[in-house]
């Protein structure tokens, strides 16, 4: 079963703000909601790993979404 926060009254009015979106509308609410959520995550390894230049955060943050395994040293 899924572990919600929203309400059912809440997720009924999502759902009908959604629908009445065009598919250009909920595209640019998708990539919108995408950059949010990367945005969150850069935050993440940058307080985790204050010390870190710009550069590894980045490539952390590829190595999050693509890989299941932290870099090899040697890659570091």
């Amino acid at each position: 079963m899924a572990v919600s926060d929203t309400t059912l009254a809440a997720h009924d009015v999502q759902l009908k703000v959604q629908r009445s979106l065009s598919g250009e509308q909920r595209l640019l609410l998708a990539f919108e909601m995408s950059l949010f959520a990367r945005e969150l995550a850069r935050e993440g390894i940058r307080r985790d790993n204050p010390e870190w230049p710009e550069s590894l955060v980045a490539r952390e943050l590829l190595r999050l979404a693509f890989l299941p395994a932290p870099l090899p040293a040697r890659l570091r």
